[in-house]
């Protein structure tokens, strides 16, 4: 009879819920902060002078009950947030003998939840936004659809809680869940902030209750999967100025649906982690120069602790050598040449408002001159015709072969002074960059 009776109240509730939900689009759980006119977000100025007072996040006013849990993106800090208020229209957990592991009862609540991303160690983090405020949270892991009923009815029961009050001689007393703890469980009259991590699988559904008894001030909460990973250092390189350059940087992770794990308009080169085995899309775009896009599989870390990308100006007159291509006696590309030339493909399949020149080059005696500037002219008509064959517009794309001045050069450099031939087989040129 219990139990109906909860069942009932809970309708009721949610109906009334329903109402203040459609009447407030940030009861979702996502982020809301101010905005100027310009877009940009605007932060409080410190009258007294200092760093600007961060720009709030306001919590629904039913996030306090567990059915309205907010959403957390793992690695994706929440906060720092309003004050919570209140217990919210349900008491979901009260503690009593058969259930001692959970608040006495919800003071100022706010409900989370999350989904496990890759099989890992569970991290949580919560500062408090004022160090005296006295946070406890308890974690649960999602079984049902029931779920929020069972934990109302006490059926469902926290798989770790930290209940201690906080120790005032910690500057900032962030608490949470990591590898650092060592226990599950803290009660009231125990002490310690972090509890010991568990272990979580891909696909697991969890809920963390946070409550603060005071209610002075909000908090920044985040959570995170701790797995063994690669930490290689990501640069990008101008190879005219000869040094790395700041990007924006967006980094996707393909087993989690595109997951974003670095999302930076001014990444400036550093150490990124990432999961053994895992495939990644990474883009990478600045203005003048041609953006960079590389799918790849996160094991390439196992020998390489550095991924350095050489960015190339976008600019008229710019060139690009190319010198590990390969032709037959026909003038004919051989397939050694194709992973070289497909990064230039997707180069320019990515700014097709780029026209460009193939120029290509032989190595000359001099004997018969003629035949030589044919066959330069051959082998860059074969590059252009590669890249026709994968998408580039033939209308972008003119050749050129060598003059007979540069083939007389080229022979009396390698023949009187004893110098070798040029490694350059072609040359990559823009020569305008259209109005898109």
């Amino acid at each position: 009879m219990k139990r109906l009776f909860t069942l009932l109240l809970v309708g009721a509730l949610l109906m009334c819920a329903y109402d203040v939900q459609a009447q407030s689009k940030s009861s979702s759980g996502k982020k809301t902060t101010k905005t100027t006119k310009s877009g940009k977000n605007d932060k409080k100025k410190n009258p007294a002078g200092g760093k600007p007072k961060p720009v709030e996040v306001e919590l629904p006013a039913n996030s306090n009950d567990c059915i309205f849990a907010i959403q957390l993106e793992p690695d994706v800090a929440f906060g720092p947030t309003t004050a919570p208020k209140g217990g919210g229209r349900i008491q979901d957990v009260m503690a009593d003998k058969n259930n001692p592991n959970v608040f006495q009862y919800e003071h100022n609540s706010v409900w989370y939840k999350f989904k496990v991303p890759y099989n890992g160690m569970l991290d949580i983090r919560i500062t408090p936004t004022n160090p005296q405020d006295d946070y406890d949270f308890l974690l649960f892991r999602y079984t049902d659809e029931y779920f929020s009923n069972r934990i109302i009815e006490g059926r469902v029961k926290p798989i770790a809680s930290n209940l201690a009050a906080i120790d005032t001689a910690v500057k900032s007393p962030v608490i949470g869940m990591s590898t650092e703890g060592t226990k599950t469980f803290i009660g009231a009259n125990g002490s310690g902030n972090f509890l010991k991590s568990i272990p979580v699988k891909k696909g697991e559904v969890y809920y963390i209750a946070l409550d603060n008894k005071t209610g002075a001030a909000g908090h920044t909460i985040k959570v995170g999967i701790t797995v063994e990973s690669f930490d290689p250092m990501v640069l990008f390189y101008d190879p005219t100025i000869k040094k790395n350059v700041e990007v924006d940087l967006l980094i996707l992770e393909k087993n989690t649906d595109n997951r974003p794990i670095v999302k930076n308009p001014k990444f400036r080169g550093g150490h990124i982690k990432f999961v053994p085995g895992f495939t990644y899309s990474l883009y990478a775009k600045k203005d003048g120069y041609f953006s960079v896009h590389k799918e790849f599989n996160s094991n390439i870390f196992k020998e390489d602790t550095l991924m350095r990308f050489h960015l190339n100006k976008a600019t008229k007159g710019t060139k690009f050598a190319i010198n590990d291509i390969y032709f037959d006696d026909n003038a004919q590309l051989l397939p050694e040449s194709d992973t070289v030339l497909s990064g230039y493909v997707s180069m320019f399949r990515t700014h097709p408002s780029i026209s460009f020149t193939v120029k290509a080059y032989v190595q000359s005696y001099g004997i018969d001159i003629e035949r030589d500037i044919q066959q330069s002219i051959a082998r860059a008509q074969a590059v252009k015709d590669f890249f026709v064959r994968n998408g580039i517009s033939s209308d972008r794309i003119a050749i050129a072969g060598m003059t007979q001045n540069e083939i007389k050069r080229a022979a009396a450099a390698a023949l009187n002074k004893g110098q070798a031939f040029r490694d350059i087989k072609a040359e990559l040129i823009i020569t305008a960059i259209n109005p898109e």
